[in-house]
């Protein structure tokens, strides 16, 4: 799939929701935490995989799934449903638990969730406080984040929904190894991730109270990336970005469609607003000019082997 002829669907397309920072701020804050607890279980549980893809999280029909994790004999799922807002746990011993979403305290959703786990005979060495964040307090001490609106986190998840879709097909385009598109919670962002197949330079770290072995395993190797956050970082409102590991010379300065797309200096990242995408007239066209046209910059100023790495054709 070349970076100047992004895929057409002429089908109707789903409505993008309306998402804005400062109607969810706290929400975020809370639901931020409660997804590291359950990420971090991941993170005790799952075999170890290349750049930390075993602790991810993943978009399901119904919210964020830790998919199937192995503990004993028996496998544990664990699922953020915002449909009826509910943390649903099972195994395949058809042990089940419930926990309602609603507002509370991180620390009372730790409890609760930790005796959720005992009571189906799980019990992980959880790490107890969070990362990637610049004020990491524990959970079982954390009362100051305790907010939860139910509509709001609804229409952050569909709006979740439409961008997995999107970078999904955007996936089918390259034959090279890829990441899934998968849900970071340290960082809260949705990613997907190519590589060049290239050893990249080591990285020196930095994520705020997050160990340098983490962002070394994470970017071992040449990488362009793409993702969605919720904004409140470099850019204040939700939007999508863009990176390459290590960044070629020169990739600040090319020109990347859709015209709402900027790069960001201080963050070293392309930056194409949510509601840019959202009140196009084409969003999924000019989600994926935007996926595809930065990428083009980092795989051709990177001087990566397109021709082996790429599927040719519609994706």
């Amino acid at each position: 799939m070349s970076d100047s002829t992004p895929v057409r669907d002429t089908r109707p397309g789903p409505k993008w929701p309306e998402l804005s920072l400062a109607q969810w701020r706290e929400t975020y804050a809370t639901l931020h935490m409660w997804t590291q607890i359950v990420g971090k279980t991941r993170l005790a549980l799952a075999p170890m995989e290349n750049h930390w893809w075993q602790v991810t999280l993943y978009l399901s029909e119904r919210g964020l799934t830790t998919s199937p994790m192995p503990w004993l004999s028996k496998l544990l799922v664990v699922e953020f449903d915002f449909v009826d807002h509910a943390l649903v746990l099972r195994t395949s011993e058809g042990e089940a638990g419930r926990l309602a979403l609603a507002p509370m305290s991180v620390a009372a959703f730790y409890a609760k969730y930790t005796d959720a786990l005992k009571s189906l005979g799980v019990t992980p060495a959880l790490m107890p406080r969070p990362v990637e964040v610049e004020t990491a307090i524990p959970f079982a001490q954390d009362v100051a984040h305790a907010a939860y609106d139910a509509a709001a986190v609804n229409r952050w998840w569909r709006a979740l929904l439409q961008v997995d879709r999107v970078f999904k097909r955007f996936r089918s385009g390259f034959a090279g190894k890829q990441s899934p598109v998968h849900f970071f919670w340290g960082s809260f962002d949705l990613a997907s991730t190519r590589f060049s197949g290239r050893a990249a330079p080591r990285h020196p770290g930095g994520a705020p109270n997050c160990p340098e072995r983490v962002m070394v395993e994470a970017y071992s190797h040449e990488c362009s990336s793409a993702g969605f956050w919720p904004g409140g970082g470099a850019f204040e409102e939700p939007a999508f970005y863009a990176y390459a590991y290590p960044e070629p010379p020169g990739y600040g300065a090319q020109r990347v469609r859709p015209s709402a797309a900027f790069y960001h200096p201080q963050a070293r990242e392309f930056i194409l607003p949510y509601d840019a995408v959202r009140t196009a007239a084409t969003p999924e066209l000019d989600l994926l000019e935007f996926l595809q046209s930065t990428y083009g910059a980092a795989a051709e100023l990177g001087k990566w082997d397109r021709a082996v790495l790429e599927r040719r054709g519609d994706g």
